[in-house]
């Protein structure tokens, strides 16, 4: 397993042991969702929940400082991954097909019998 992909605590958004804010980063809900549920789950469950709590926050490890500098455009890609692997690569493969048409398309035109181009170019020579 990537080492992206797998669950950390988040230590520096935490309230107390950064199991929400970890589970945030996870799944991409928003951490307040998780920290309502967390404390509704704690009034409204036989205290099944603050023992598992506990057992997450012990037993995670911290999440890698070279990833608290992520953009956020990278933590919606790794989530995606981490949701749904297959539809990431076929996402990942359509932008490059995307990319290698359009790429296609400008090598064709640069390539081509356009004479206009081709004195263009000359002349910046």
């Amino acid at each position: 397993m990537s080492s992206r992909t797998k669950f950390y605590l988040n230590k520096r958004e935490k309230k107390w042991l950064g199991v929400c804010a970890g589970l945030a980063d996870f799944t991409g809900i928003d951490v307040l969702w998780w920290r309502v549920g967390a404390v509704v789950g704690t009034i409204l469950g036989a205290g099944i929940l603050p023992v598992a709590y506990l057992v997450i926050g012990l037993m995670a490890s911290d999440k890698p400082t070279e990833f608290y500098g992520e953009s956020v455009v990278d933590q919606k890609f790794w989530q995606k991954v981490r949701v749904a692997p297959s539809r990431s690569i076929r996402d990942v493969h359509a932008s490059f097909r995307d990319i290698d048409r359009r790429l296609a398309h400008v090598e064709r035109h640069y390539t081509s019998q356009n004479t206009r181009l081709a004195d263009e170019i000359d002349s910046l020579r």
